[in-house]
Protein backbone atom coordinates (compact mmCIF):
# COMPACT_ATOMS: atom_id res chain seq x y z
CA UNK A 1 0.00 0.00 0.00
CA UNK A 2 0.96 3.49 -0.53
CA UNK A 3 1.46 5.66 2.39
CA UNK A 4 3.07 8.44 1.47
CA UNK A 5 1.20 11.20 -0.85
CA UNK A 6 1.52 15.47 -1.99
CA UNK A 7 -1.46 17.57 -2.09
CA UNK A 8 -0.51 20.85 -3.60
CA UNK A 9 -3.37 24.01 -4.36
CA UNK A 10 -3.01 25.85 -6.86
CA UNK A 11 -5.12 29.32 -7.74
CA UNK A 12 -5.02 30.35 -11.14
CA UNK A 13 -4.50 34.34 -11.93
CA UNK A 14 -7.50 35.54 -13.52
CA UNK A 15 -7.45 34.56 -16.98
CA UNK A 16 -4.29 31.91 -17.12
CA UNK A 17 -6.58 29.17 -16.29
CA UNK A 18 -5.94 27.72 -19.84
CA UNK A 19 -2.31 27.93 -19.37
CA UNK A 20 -2.18 26.72 -16.19
CA UNK A 21 -4.91 23.43 -17.76
CA UNK A 22 -2.10 23.15 -20.26
CA UNK A 23 0.79 23.63 -17.90
CA UNK A 24 -0.69 20.25 -15.27
CA UNK A 25 -1.16 18.57 -18.25
CA UNK A 26 2.19 18.90 -19.29
CA UNK A 27 3.33 17.93 -15.77
CA UNK A 28 1.25 14.38 -16.28
CA UNK A 29 4.20 13.45 -18.85
CA UNK A 30 6.52 14.68 -16.67
CA UNK A 31 4.79 12.19 -13.56
CA UNK A 32 5.26 9.49 -15.91
CA UNK A 33 8.80 9.32 -16.35
CA UNK A 34 9.11 9.39 -12.58
CA UNK A 35 9.99 5.66 -11.62
CA UNK A 36 9.22 6.55 -7.68
CA UNK A 37 5.62 8.67 -8.37
CA UNK A 38 3.15 6.24 -7.93
CA UNK A 39 -0.30 8.09 -9.15
CA UNK A 40 -0.38 11.76 -9.94
CA UNK A 41 -3.12 13.67 -10.33
CA UNK A 42 -4.24 17.05 -11.63
CA UNK A 43 -7.58 18.12 -10.66
CA UNK A 44 -9.57 21.19 -11.68
CA UNK A 45 -11.69 22.09 -8.69
CA UNK A 46 -13.93 25.78 -9.05
CA UNK A 47 -13.75 28.99 -9.84
CA UNK A 48 -10.18 29.19 -11.12
CA UNK A 49 -8.42 26.32 -8.07
CA UNK A 50 -6.98 23.32 -9.16
CA UNK A 51 -4.77 20.95 -7.50
CA UNK A 52 -2.21 18.51 -7.79
CA UNK A 53 -2.77 14.72 -5.73
CA UNK A 54 -0.03 12.13 -6.12
CA UNK A 55 1.38 9.12 -4.41
CA UNK A 56 4.77 7.53 -3.11
CA UNK A 57 5.70 4.32 -1.55
CA UNK A 58 8.10 5.96 0.52
CA UNK A 59 9.56 8.79 1.67
CA UNK A 60 12.57 8.81 -0.42
CA UNK A 61 10.09 8.81 -3.70
CA UNK A 62 8.25 12.18 -2.16
CA UNK A 63 11.06 13.54 -1.53
CA UNK A 64 12.47 12.95 -4.94
CA UNK A 65 9.33 14.47 -6.94
CA UNK A 66 9.67 17.27 -4.45
CA UNK A 67 13.22 18.57 -5.66
CA UNK A 68 12.24 16.89 -9.36
CA UNK A 69 11.33 18.31 -12.85
CA UNK A 70 7.53 19.15 -11.92
CA UNK A 71 8.14 20.77 -9.02
CA UNK A 72 10.98 23.26 -10.91
CA UNK A 73 8.89 23.67 -13.68
CA UNK A 74 5.96 24.87 -11.08
CA UNK A 75 8.02 27.21 -9.16
CA UNK A 76 9.39 28.55 -12.43
CA UNK A 77 5.96 29.53 -13.67
CA UNK A 78 4.21 30.48 -10.47
CA UNK A 79 4.62 34.02 -10.77
CA UNK A 80 3.26 34.26 -14.31
CA UNK A 81 0.18 31.34 -13.82
CA UNK A 82 -0.80 31.51 -9.95
CA UNK A 83 -2.46 34.17 -8.04
CA UNK A 84 -0.59 33.11 -4.80
CA UNK A 85 2.55 30.83 -4.02
CA UNK A 86 1.26 26.73 -4.44
CA UNK A 87 0.47 25.20 -1.03
CA UNK A 88 1.85 22.00 -1.10
CA UNK A 89 1.02 19.45 2.08
CA UNK A 90 2.65 16.12 2.96
CA UNK A 91 0.06 13.73 3.73
CA UNK A 92 0.37 10.06 5.27
CA UNK A 93 -2.29 7.72 3.61
CA UNK A 94 -3.81 6.11 6.34
CA UNK A 95 -5.77 3.62 4.88
CA UNK A 96 -7.13 2.90 0.68
CA UNK A 97 -8.65 0.84 -0.91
Amino acid sequence: MVRYSLYASLEAKPGKEAELEAFLKQGAELARKEPTTVAWYALKEDDGRYSIFDTFNDEAGREAHLNGEIAKALMAKADALLAKPPQIHKIDILASK
